[in-house]
């Protein structure tokens, strides 16, 4: 019988011998330390933070990452970055790449995009959550502003409902494809403005509080900001990419 465990530390050490998992799936879980041993492993997909991943004591992670960069080159320049022009320049590709992504997601209809693959976000969930990532790292830690979220914007799994309830957002919205869309591009015209101003000087300057209301002081500089946020833009439109191909072929 299947089950759902949610924030539990249960499992922590344990130890599975002769067990069936199969099937089983992990999301949004600390598996560091993880030893798969005499398993029998087939179709097994792993995607996540990684750090050092063994395969049959064969360290892959530095193939893995030489694939994603092959797959996906706009992740080079984005780890490049270093002056404000390099970040102004892998933002417009960003934006590139992101018409390209909304225009395949315009070819289906608007119901594929409200649908999840696999337990993933949504498309609209994915635009939602890039909302919410812009206000935070944008919004609230570069510009300072102090109400910066926009209801429709989509929270971590992990953050906890009240904090984002208390912030002003609605979890319970379901707007339309237009209605997120236009979120969307006033965020990334904020962004493109902000950059368009940046000199080199200004990537140094530490940016103080933190990105989300309520959560203690993280002082950090501009530049480390604009990476987190071109980060989630990178990596969420692959994962968009991913499920679009496959709402494609249904």
């Amino acid at each position: 019988m299947s089950s759902d465990h949610d924030r539990t530390e249960a499992f922590r050490g344990a130890r599975f011998t002769r067990s069936d998992l199969s099937g089983a799936s992990f999301h949004d879980c600390d598996l560091s330390g993880v030893r798969i041993t005499g398993a029998f492993l087939d179709g097994l997909s792993v995607s996540g933070l990684f750090g050092r991943l063994l395969v049959e004591d064969v360290d892959v992670t530095e193939y893995v990452a030489g694939e994603l960069d092959r797959r996906h080159p706009e992740r080079v320049p984005l780890r490049a970055m270093r002056t404000a022009d390099e970040h102004r320049a892998a933002w417009a590709l960003l934006e590139r790449l992101w018409a390209q992504t909304l225009e395949r997601a315009g070819r289906l209809p608007e119901a594929a995009l409200h649908e999840r693959v696999d337990g993933e976000w949504s498309f609209v969930e994915t635009l939602r959550h890039l909302v919410c990532a812009t206000d935070c790292w944008a919004g609230r830690m570069v510009m300072e502003k102090a109400d910066p979220y926009h209801p429709l914007g989509l929270v971590p799994t992990d953050f906890e409902t009240a904090d984002a309830v208390a912030a002003g957002l609605d979890l319970d919205a379901r707007p339309s494809y237009a209605e997120v869309l236009e979120v969307r591009a006033g965020r990334v015209a904020l962004v493109r403005d902000l950059l368009d101003g940046l000199t080199d000087d200004d990537l140094d300057r530490v940016c103080e509080g933190s990105p989300w209301i309520g959560d203690p002081d993280r002082p950090r500089p501009v530049r480390d900001c604009l990476r987190v946020i071109m980060n989630e833009e990178c990596e969420h439109r692959r994962f968009a990419e991913r499920d679009l191909a496959v709402l494609a072929r249904r």
